[in-house]
């Protein structure tokens, strides 16, 4: 029988699930089936063993599948902990599967045993509707069966888009793919990006993008709805998503496109090549469709008018575009693929000339003031003190993708496609350098820090714009000049001073060099004398307890807390109380943990410094 007459039959089969039985075994047994009452599959779960039936023992393991003809006895013997699924069915063409016995390895167990779980679930709910679901997932299952039976080698790249396909409005990240295919992320997305010249999550929202249109345009449904059968977090979510793939938002690509264009639209698509090369990214949809047809019962008629809607606008956006700014972009991005060599901690690095997509852990006052926009940042990034005094707009900070904690997430950044990753970790470095070129500018060596000058010209060594750095540094300068006047009319050159923070972690005492939280305005700009203990301190603060407080404190004491419940303990304490510069009134508390003493770039630091002026001119 040759495929076209199996997809024929295939077509016409109405798979019917009897019953499913579930068996779990912890020890190592010999379970027997006598008889099987109709034609049965066994989708193997976990463990390991062997299958015999008709003299012949079969090893497996948990990704194989068997099927096994009515009236046929077997032997499973099996390993410790070992489960499957027995699945009873009927099958309206016996020509099928029901008069042979064979088995094979499932390249995609999951995508057979999630429909078969489903109907186990849902098997004793007798309603009408409940009936319809298990059908569909009758024939789901069939239909995989069918696909990974006849073509085992379904490439990785091809299975993967089927998956994004089918599953597409589920939470899904590279580490999930690879765990469902047995493969690496790194080798999935290689493989993935060598086909289709996109990586694998910027194709998965192009799916979702394709979903989101056809809803948009056969529905009144509302953004929130929308995103929330497309995979997307929110309607936010989605709008941004919508930006980035059409170039519209959603209401403008709904003002633009309406359906009675789909006439038009069809007669476009018509005159499309309709043998597109493999993996092509315009075509990629036509390819993955065409692939399917060869080798599927169920969804041969998948690809919709919409979709094609979709790929004819694709193309008419791109056609559209070709202006003369577009003319720009190109001279930009010949420029972009000029490069340089910088030096890091992990030796020379190749990095674009002119980077246009930039991604950081750290440093992002830096980057602003250097009129760098990063296209994604560290979650704690976007909710930065500085914002309001560097008069940065929220539409601003909406173009920049969140892109969580130490480490960033990978998945975010790749779909981000940067040029270029500002990494302040050592150890996240390596996993950046997979996705994109990356610079390691430690922010902290050690416990201690770079001073802020000195952070500000390494990032600003990076792009090339050292003279844009040294003109704020030279005004700067200017300002902390006219600060040291006002500064030495209230703390004379002879006496010492210190800086402490007070948090639910301890009592730090912040170094005269290598410290944070100040410290560099304090000691380096406005040139305050420290204590002896300061200068000694190597690793940029210490942790101290209350009762050696004393020791630590000079003639003046600037305070940083963590928050007023944090310090009281200490500022109500006997120890705190009997220390001279408290006693003198020299206590000057200048922060709390949020505000703009965390950051050390320009415009925190202008900020600072005004601070500090500010509570020592008013210090009572």
């Amino acid at each position: 029988m040759t495929i076209n007459e199996q997809m024929k039959l295939w077509n016409n089969n109405l798979l019917a699930i009897l019953n499913i039985e579930w068996f779990e075994q912890e020890d190592e047994q010999i379970i027997i089936h006598k008889n099987l009452p109709t034609s049965s599959f066994i989708i193997m779960t976990k463990g390991e063993g062997e299958v015999c039936f008709n003299n012949i023992c079969h090893t497996f393991s948990s990704t194989y599948i068997f099927h096994l003809q009515k009236k046929q006895s077997l032997e499973i013997h099996t390993s410790k902990n070992c489960a499957y699924f027995l699945v009873y069915y009927r099958s309206k063409n016996k020509a099928l599967f029901t008069n042979t016995n064979y088995h094979f390895k499932a390249t995609d167990h999951l995508s057979i045993l999630e429909p078969i779980q489903q109907i186990y679930q849902n098997k004793n709910y007798n309603l009408a509707l409940n009936h319809l679901y298990i059908t569909m997932l009758a024939q789901q299952f069939s239909y995989q069966i069918y696909r990974q039976y006849h073509f085992p080698h379904y490439d990785l790249t091809s299975q993967v888009i089927h998956y994004f396909h089918q599953h597409f409005k589920q939470s899904l990240t590279l580490e999930h793919l690879a765990k469902h295919f047995h493969c690496s992320v790194s080798y999935l997305s290689k493989q993935f990006k060598e086909n289709t010249n996109y990586a694998p999550m910027y194709y998965l929202g192009k799916v979702r993008i394709d979903a989101a249109i056809e809803l948009l345009l056969t529905s009144d449904a509302t953004l929130q709805e929308i995103a929330e059968r497309t995979g997307h977090l929110d309607g936010y979510s989605l709008s941004r998503s919508f930006k980035k793939y059409t170039h519209l938002s959603p209401t403008a690509f709904k003002t633009r496109y309406r359906l009675e264009d789909l006439p038009t639209i069809r007669r476009e698509f018509a005159i499309l090549s309709s043998t597109p090369s493999l993996y092509t990214m315009n075509d990629i949809e036509n390819n993955y469709q065409i692939r399917r047809e060869k080798h599927s019962m169920m969804y041969q008629s998948m690809k919709s008018t919409l979709l094609a809607l979709v790929m004819c606008l694709s193309i008419v956006l791109t056609a559209c575009n070709t202006t003369p700014a577009e003319k720009t972009e190109i001279k930009q991005e010949q420029q972009a693929t000029e490069t340089r060599v910088v030096k890091t901690p992990h030796g020379d690095v190749t990095i674009p000339a002119n980077p246009k997509r930039v991604i950081a852990d750290q440093y992002m006052g830096q980057l602003f003031k250097l009129g760098i926009i990063p296209v994604g940042v560290r979650s704690y990034m976007l909710s930065e003190a500085w914002f309001d005094y560097a008069g940065i707009s929220q539409e601003t900070l909406n173009q920049i993708e969140d892109l969580g904690g130490f480490p960033m997430n990978a998945e975010k950044m790749i779909t981000l496609e940067p040029d270029l990753i500002i990494g302040s970790i050592e150890d996240n470095i390596e996993q950046y350098e997979k996705i994109g070129t990356t610079i390691f500018v430690p922010y902290w060596e050690e416990l201690s820090t770079a001073g802020p000058i000195e952070k500000f010209q390494r990032i600003a060594s990076l792009f090339g714009k050292e003279n844009e750095a040294d003109e704020w540094i030279s005004d700067f300068n200017n300002q902390v000049t006219d600060a040291q006047k006002i500064i030495n009319k209230h703390i004379k050159k002879d006496e010492t001073v210190s800086v402490i923070q007070i948090s639910s972690q301890g009592n730090f005492v912040l170094a005269s060099e290598g410290g944070n939280y100040g410290s560099p305005i304090i000691y380096d700009m406005l040139k305050l004398t420290p204590t002896e203990q300061a200068k000694n301190i190597k690793d940029g603060f210490e942790n101290i307890s209350l009762e050696v407080l004393r020791d630590y404190i000079g003639d003046h004491v600037f305070v940083y807390i963590g928050s007023e419940e944090d310090a009281a303990p200490v500022l109500e304490s006997a120890v705190w109380k009997d220390i001279p510069a408290v006693k003198n009134g020299n206590v000057y508390f200048y922060g709390q943990m949020g505000d703009e003493f965390v950051m050390e770039d320009p415009y925190s630091l202008e900020m600072q410094l005004n601070k500090i002026i500010d509570v020592v001119e008013n210090h009572k």
